[in-house]
């Protein structure tokens, strides 16, 4: 795979997954940097202008 420009970098695309649901891939270096493993659990909160993702914590 390409190198991409580093302006470019942080664009992604939407894909489809299944009739119902849409995936978002990130970027490894962000998800290393937060310690980040295959299959977590996360929380998606919708926010103005976007959304947030952050840790699942158990409560």
């Amino acid at each position: 795979m390409a190198n991409k420009k580093s302006n470019e970098k942080n664009v992604r695309k939407l894909t489809k997954i299944g009739k119902h649901s849409i995936g978002l891939t990130l970027p490894i270096e962000v998800v290393r940097e937060l310690g980040w493993k295959e299959r977590q659990k996360i929380t998606v909160k919708k926010i103005k202008g976007g959304f947030v993702i952050r840790d699942w914590k158990k409560r």
